[in-house]
């Protein structure tokens, strides 16, 4: 699976930005996650969504700011963000999961086996 993410930027604090993931190779399955890593920092834990019924999940600290979605057709997932802080500056990844995966392991960045190049997302104060 290759999985290219496109559209970040630089947008100031209070402002939205949409970053897409397209998959080629296969479908997507399982879970499709949205990790993020700034400066200095381990890669964190953004959301995620079930492929199959679209069930998402989020991190307490982006819960009501960012939303994950699907287009099966497109096979793409995207994350909007809303609200951007400037701590959410960071270079964003998508990451597909093992099938295997269960929900209780779909929140750990090592149950993921196909990870984007990244995507920079720059939130100025």
């Amino acid at each position: 699976v290759q999985l290219q993410a496109s559209g970040g930027g630089l947008v100031q604090a209070g402002g939205s930005l949409r970053i897409s993931c397209a998959a080629s190779g296969r479908t997507f399955s399982s879970y499709v996650g949205w990790f993020r890593q700034a400066p200095g920092k381990e890669r964190e834990f953004v959301g995620r969504i079930k492929w199959s019924d679209g069930y998402t999940a989020y991190a307490e600290s982006v819960k009501g700011r960012f939303t994950i979605s699907r287009d099966k057709a497109k096979n793409t997932v995207s994350l909007q963000m809303t609200s951007l802080k400037p701590e959410d500056t960071a270079v964003y990844y998508c990451a597909v999961s093992r099938s295997s995966t269960i929900y209780s392991g779909s929140f750990d960045p090592g149950n993921y086996i196909y990870w984007g190049q990244g995507t920079q997302v720059t939130v100025s104060s």
